[in-house]
């Protein structure tokens, strides 16, 4: 066999063995993509995303969409070839497979955080959205979780209303956990609750709860320390005067947030702040308001013009990230707050997008 031809034979089987390599050989990274993106004044799955009954609504127009990015799965593993192309495509992003899933975690400790952490959005935004509009919202101490296994797994549950612990009335969630630590390991507490399903009752009923639980615990040493603990997290559940559903399934994270509350304030208000134009955004959000930075700003930027918004509002420390690699045709609005929000969309409705604050890589 000729030299040259030989030489061309042993480069081509290199080659194809390089790219079997590259096939069978996982590397450990993930690729994140741009995700779907929904309307929260439209429909989801043949239901409207935003469902508000006993209060009267307003007609919309055109779309406040919120965005989301689309990850490879805990259990993925990608070859060299898949994350090499990632690396080049220019609209996604190959991240080390720990930052999406870390290894103190498992896949359904994830899930279920990411479900959790999008159920509280959906309650952020309802109340960051009424206390916009002036609408009262009630707020109680409840029993988030019971830890298996803990002294007060079987008496208390999740739901519960903590009244007081001690006979010290709770005004935060906080100040379980002060009372509960002043006792020894050993020692017993005092909870008087109202009982979840009571509670719930009561709320559905416009009615106070008719019963209370007086509820005696005794402490257990905490893992990592000598404080006495019963086993319990407290959070803030709202009560609000009207009904406000989120029906968005297949979604999981905080990021959310700031357009669900926007949407909810436009239902609920004579204006139009969408006026007719197509704006997206993303950015978490809490009960004041306040507007969070999320991650894979620049996967969500990209599926928001894919889909046709000209507008994006991104929360303020997000702009210089996404600002370096604007979409084309898509402007980016920084965004602190929800009342920042309101202010660009009013600017955009009467014109002005030359007093947009415009988001800026320094």
């Amino acid at each position: 066999m000729p030299r040259r031809t030989a030489t061309m034979l042993a480069s081509l089987l290199m080659l194809i063995a390089l790219l079997c390599a590259g096939v069978l050989i996982p590397v450990p990274y993930a690729e994140m993509s741009p995700g779907p993106t929904v309307n929260t004044l439209g429909e989801h799955g043949g239901e409207p995303v935003l469902q508000i009954s006993g209060r009267k609504t307003y007609p919309t127009t055109g779309h406040l969409n919120m965005t989301t990015v689309r990850v490879t799965g805990s259990q993925y593993r990608m070859n060299l070839v898949e994350a090499v192309w990632g690396w080049l495509a220019h609209d996604n992003l190959v991240v080390p497979h720990s930052t999406l899933y870390p290894d103190d975690k498992s896949p359904d400790e994830l899930n279920q955080e990411t479900a959790e952490e999008f159920s509280q959005s959906q309650e952020s935004a309802k109340v960051a959205a009424l206390k916009q509009l002036g609408i009262p919202v009630g707020s109680r101490i409840v029993v988030s979780s019971v830890v298996k296994g803990s002294p007060a797994e079987g008496t208390l549950h999740a739901g519960d209303v903590i009244k007081s612990v001690d006979g010290t009335e709770i005004k935060q969630p906080g100040d379980v956990a002060k009372l509960v630590t002043r006792h020894k390991p050993g020692e017993k507490v005092t909870f008087r609750v109202v009982p979840a399903k009571e509670a719930a009752a009561a709320e559905k009923e416009k009615r106070e709860p008719k019963t209370e639980d007086t509820v005696t615990l005794v402490t257990n040493k905490a893992p990592d320390d000598n404080r006495a603990i019963v086993g319990i997290q407290a959070g803030t559940d709202h009560t609000f005067p009207f009904t406000i559903n989120i029906k968005l399934a297949d979604v999981g994270g905080p990021s959310a947030g700031l357009m669900f509350a926007l949407g909810i304030v436009d239902k609920l208000t004579p204006d139009d702040l969408a006026g007719g134009k197509f704006i997206a955004g993303t950015g978490t959000i809490d009960d004041e308001g306040k507007v969070g930075p999320i991650g894979g700003v620049e996967m969500k930027t990209v599926g928001a013009r894919d889909k046709g918004a000209r507008y994006f509002l991104t929360p303020k420390d997000n702009c210089a990230a996404a600002a370096k690699d604007t979409p084309s045709g898509l402007t980016l609005i920084k965004v602190d707050a929800i009342k920042d929000a309101l202010q660009s969309l009013e600017k955009l409705r009467k014109g002005d997008t030359a007093g947009l604050p415009r988001c800026k890589t320094g």
